[in-house]
């Protein structure tokens, strides 16, 4: 249980010799201050019993006052459904919803964790929303929408040369939405929302997914924020008939078996990003649809007894699987620069710092965005007209198991936590059925 207790902090002693008084808030060696509004001199103050002196001017009025403070503060603590409240927490539910902290401030402040946390992909696509949502408050409907769309883009692309020139920093993001102040949770409402969907398809040109993917993190801050104390949950945009967040599952299109024979036909000249893109790709299929970013971070010392141990990275899920030939044939191209690629089997990391996961993180992203690059004529040199990109090797693998395959071991295989993951994933490949049903009743 937490120690609460009024006190009057000395260190903060005004030149009048006035300092002021505040709620006191101690749990687990963590203690925070409230403060209560009120100035005393040090004579008037009675900090045994953390009341006015009968010297004070309005003793009786000023500890009526202060018992107040106090109740509340206890209350908190006895009738909270949350038993691990924190000190940060009391103090800011005690300072009332609708508190001094901006949308904003309290989104950096999850973007910095995910970001120390080593999770970059996470922390680079919420910081990309803040700046969304930044450019919609700040859009001037007034001018032509292709001027409108144009300067949006030059910002973007201003900010991007300027992150690789050492110009602007991550953290310079971060603490740029810090200092921003313009947006309350009190003012997202559905009628925001609304206008902020429409922004995103007119003007940013994004899919539904992704307008949903930026609602599903406003959301997640506005739990946060009620959870803290700093807005009132009738304040929340996404209770009961107000925004509703539809997860649309989409259309999850793979390849056949004679477009993969296609692919694994080609020849390029060794070395040549081509020749890796087209062998990093082929691996990600050989391994049930690893992840592209995976399969770039492959070390040899990930390989024993010809099976390769392999921890996703989305979910830190471990698997063992054995190493088919045709992916055996082209790990072997491989093997006689183990020791130049700084014992990665793929030649896209070998420059980094096996502790700096940013450099890893940053490089492995460089890499992917070439892959999708060569993909491109991948895909063209096999007159395949489906968008060959890196995750379609996971869709190849789901379409081409269909359900020949038990979904206990197509769940193991693609790491999933739940088997109703795995069962509406593979759904999408899963045609048999409604085609027989459709044959009957067409071709009567």
């Amino acid at each position: 249980m937490a120690s609460i207790k009024i006190v009057r902090r000395r260190n903060k002693q005004r030149k009048d010799g006035t300092a002021p008084l505040a709620l006191r808030i101690s749990e687990n060696y963590k203690t925070n201050y409230k403060f209560l509004g009120q100035y005393l001199l040090e004579k008037d103050w009675d900090s045994a019993a953390g009341k006015a002196k009968r010297t004070h001017p309005n003793h009786k009025k000023l500890n009526n006052f202060l018992m107040k403070k106090l109740t509340e503060a206890n209350d908190l603590y006895f009738d909270s459904k949350d038993d691990n409240i924190t000190p940060q927490q009391a103090k800011q539910k005690l300072k009332g919803p609708g508190g001094s902290k901006s949308f904003f401030s309290v989104a950096s402040e999850r973007v910095k964790s995910k970001y120390d946390r080593g999770t970059f992909s996470v922390a680079k696509s919420e910081l990309s929303i803040l700046y969304n949502i930044e450019e919609f408050l700040t859009l001037k409907s007034a001018l032509p929408k292709k001027k409108v769309i144009e300067d949006i883009q030059q910002r973007r692309k201003d900010r991007v040369s300027k992150s690789r020139k050492g110009e602007y920093s991550f953290m310079d993001g971060i603490n740029h939405f810090k200092k921003n102040k313009t947006l309350k949770f009190r003012d997202i409402d559905q009628s925001l929302i609304e206008k902020y969907k429409t922004f995103c398809s007119v003007y940013l040109n994004q899919k539904t997914r992704t307008i949903t993917n930026q609602l599903i993190f406003i959301r997640t801050l506005f739990n946060i924020g009620i959870k803290k104390g700093i807005v009132a949950s009738k304040f929340y945009p996404f209770a009961g008939e107000k925004e509703k967040i539809r997860i649309g599952s989409g259309n999850k299109i793979g390849l056949t078996i004679k477009e993969i024979e296609k692919i694994e036909s080609l020849e390029f000249e060794p070395q040549s990003s081509i020749w890796h893109t087209h062998n990093v790709w082929l691996i990600a299929f050989y391994f049930a649809g690893i992840r592209i970013s995976d399969v770039i971070k492959l070390k040899w010392s990930d390989f024993n007894d010809d099976r390769l141990y392999y921890v996703m990275n989305k979910n830190e899920k471990p698997l063992s699987l054995k190493i088919p030939d045709k992916a055996n044939t082209i790990l072997n191209y491989y093997k006689k620069n183990k020791a130049e690629n700084n014992g990665y089997v793929f030649p896209f990391l070998k420059d980094t710092n096996s502790n700096n996961d940013e450099d890893i993180f940053r490089k492995t992203r460089n890499a992917t965005k070439l892959f999708n690059k060569y993909l491109k004529r991948i895909a063209n040199q096999c007159g395949i007209d489906k968008n060959l990109s890196n995750h379609i090797a996971r869709h190849s693998f789901g379409n081409i198991a269909g359900d020949r395959i038990h979904p206990l071991m197509l769940q193991k295989l693609y790491r999933h936590s739940d088997l109703k993951t795995t069962l509406n994933y593979q759904a999408n490949f899963i045609h048999k059925d409604a085609d027989d049903a459709l044959d009957s009743v067409i071709n009567f």
